[in-house]
């Protein structure tokens, strides 16, 4: 009889981890927020002006992505947007609701077409595996660009000269991640025209004074910030690591994009968010800053707060908006 399995760590709500390496994901919090973490099929026909595909895009291996399409008219090449998802390196998935939610409507006014990657997981796949997954997915991009593979929506209508990353959480620190690397790679005719850092999270090993005095919230605790980072972290790190902490890194000799830093007044790791926006302007990089006022942590993915709260209604259309005006305004 084999030995019984045991629990070896755990956040509440979103995950547990077994001593034989089995990770339960099984949404074990209150009821009525699991639609949020629903995944929703792919459609191919256009459902309120936008049409959704997943697909593989490695001759071998199992990465894919989720592209948005938007209904809109012909009239030339669109934008592209490449998401990366949030989940502290350890949960949530492309398809989940919260994201097609967002990205749906972002694609849809944006007239953008939105390509979201399905990231490995940590802690079976610790950083920089997800790293690695975004950025061969910039890979993808570029084969299309240059016409070394194709893809009926992207390769007919996808301006591979006006590409954006984005990512909520710690997809915005794979969005950083992935510009750096870009800047030090070729990946010619592809262009990233911006990036969007979108409430990531960077923070350091001695907290900050927001982490200390801001109000959790369902989409963020210290607890969870603290146990997702520990399983998704290279063995042996720090908070402190690059990944998580770019503020000590040198920033000068890079050629990133155009960056639009969007913070949320009363997240947990605004101050430590602050620091790596200021590092940037210190550097001589062009960086915007969006401050959304009176609301927390990735308070945009939460339909029922945008339903029921004027305030993140407000805010969340507040966001799209600047989203799209940089989008429209980088060439």
């Amino acid at each position: 009889m084999s030995p019984q399995r045991t629990i070896v760590d755990q956040v509440s709500g979103w995950l547990t981890v077994y001593n034989d390496g089995f990770v339960d994901r099984t949404w074990t919090g209150p009821p009525q927020f699991k639609f949020m973490s629903d995944p929703v099929p792919p459609h191919h026909n256009f459902i309120h002006g936008v049409a959704t595909h997943d697909l593989f895009i490695q001759p071998e291996g199992d990465l894919r992505v989720r592209v948005y399409l938007p209904e809109v008219p012909d009239s030339g090449k669109l934008p592209i947007i490449l998401h990366f998802h949030g989940g502290g390196f350890c949960i949530s998935q492309a398809d989940w609701f919260m994201y097609y939610n967002t990205y749906t409507r972002l694609a849809r006014e944006a007239g953008a077409i939105v390509v979201s990657t399905y990231l490995r997981l940590a802690p079976e796949h610790r950083l920089p595996a997800a790293i690695d997954d975004a950025y061969s997915t910039v890979l993808w991009l570029q084969d299309l660009a240059n016409g070394k593979a194709h893809n009926p929506w992207l390769s007919s209508k996808g301006d591979f000269n006006r590409v954006f990353l984005i990512g909520d959480s710690s997809g915005g620190n794979i969005v950083h991640q992935v510009a750096k690397k870009a800047a030090q790679e070729n990946i010619h005719p592809l262009r990233l025209a911006g990036a969007i850092p979108i409430h990531p999270g960077f923070l350091r090993s001695v907290r900050s004074k927001s982490e200390l005095e801001k109000p959790e919230s369902p989409f963020l605790t210290l607890g969870m910030l603290y146990k997702f980072l520990k399983l998704g972290l290279p063995e042996g790190s720090t908070r402190d690591h690059p990944i998580t902490c770019p503020m000590g890194e040198a920033l000068r000799g890079l050629d990133l994009p155009p960056y639009l830093f969007c913070v949320a007044e009363e997240d947990l790791v605004i101050d430590t968010e602050m620091e790596f926006y200021e590092e940037m302007k210190k550097a001589g990089k062009k960086i915007e800053l969006l401050v959304s006022n009176g609301v927390g942590h990735s308070f945009y993915l939460n339909k029922i707060a945008i339903d029921v709260d004027p305030k993140t209604n407000e805010e969340t259309h507040k966001l799209i908006e600047r989203i799209c005006h940089f989008i429209r305004n980088h060439y």
